[in-house]
């Protein structure tokens, strides 16, 4: 038992260099982990701030400030690796031999990508936009290299993938300073088209916020099967567009039940008649 003691021990110590110089190595591999980590903030930041210093389109700055941090970081890691014996050459290999598999496995990834760069490059929106897309609609908030994030009117955050806004139908609401508001409302046939045209020229001329330079339109647009509808076009600033559809909607219910004018609601009337003759015989 003695012996065997002693041989451990010696084993131990033969040992004890080896294992003294791969825990030297973690220790500074860890450190340069930490530093390498603070530089590459440090380079992210500043690429960002020069970047937004040369006005360049915010969605530009998220995305390459991302794109440069995900290649600085990859980078770090692959040097760490090869502290710990891993070759140039296998390294070579290792992108060989799983760049199918990886490219397979990044399908979704890799065609965000290319979504995050096309939109850049041909800017269907930018950061500040308000956009419509499959259902979702909100204030760009940032462009980064895979995501465009959302930021909805009642505060939430919605993060669409850059490959389904490049190969889907965007409708960007802010793009112009100016929009055409539109509003359509149905009157009695009883009623006068004249008066209530004149109550919508009214509303529009009392409206601070509508632009008085641009034409306006007040128009007969249909006639329904239980209504006339009236139809009403102006031109507002795109930020003052629902406050003042709002106003109006308000406005034209108010001033109509002042005029006596009707809004209708769907109905049907039913005519009952009595189609059994009876005969008379004298």
């Amino acid at each position: 038992m003695g012996d065997l003691i002693q041989k451990a021990v010696d084993h131990a110590a033969a040992q004890l260099p080896g294992a003294g110089a791969f825990a030297l190595k973690v220790i500074l591999c860890i450190i340069v982990y930490f530093v390498g980590k603070k530089m590459i903030s440090c380079v992210v930041r500043t690429v960002r701030q020069m970047m937004e210093r040369s006005r360049i389109q915010a969605g530009a700055v998220t995305f390459t400030a991302s794109m440069i941090k995900i290649t600085l970081y990859l980078a770090l890691i692959l040097g760490i690796a090869m502290q710990f014996g891993l070759k140039e050459s296998s390294v070579a290999a290792l992108v060989a031999s799983g760049g199918v598999a990886v490219g397979l496995a990044l399908q979704g990834g890799l065609s965000n990508f290319a979504g995050g760069f096309l939109i850049l490059l041909f800017q269907p929106f930018q950061v500040g936009d308000y956009i419509i897309t499959q259902g979702q609609e909100g204030t760009v908030q940032k462009i980064e290299i895979l995501y465009t994030t959302l930021h909805t009117m009642d505060n939430r955050r919605v993060i669409v993938p850059n490959g389904n806004l490049a190969n889907n139908v965007i409708v960007n609401v802010t793009a112009s300073d100016r929009r055409k508001l539109e509003i359509k409302v149905g009157i009695s046939y009883d009623d006068s088209i004249q008066k209530a045209k004149a109550v919508l020229e009214r509303l529009i001329s009392d409206e601070d916020e509508v632009l008085k330079s641009e034409e306006h339109q007040v128009f007969v647009a249909e006639l329904a099967e239980s209504s006339v509808v009236i139809g009403m076009r102006c031109w507002v600033m795109t930020e003052q567009y629902y406050p003042v559809l709002w106003r109006f909607n308000e406005r034209i219910k108010e001033e109509f039940e002042s005029e006596g004018i009707q809004i209708p609601y769907p109905q049907m009337d039913i005519h009952v008649t009595d189609s059994r003759r009876q005969d008379i015989q004298c």
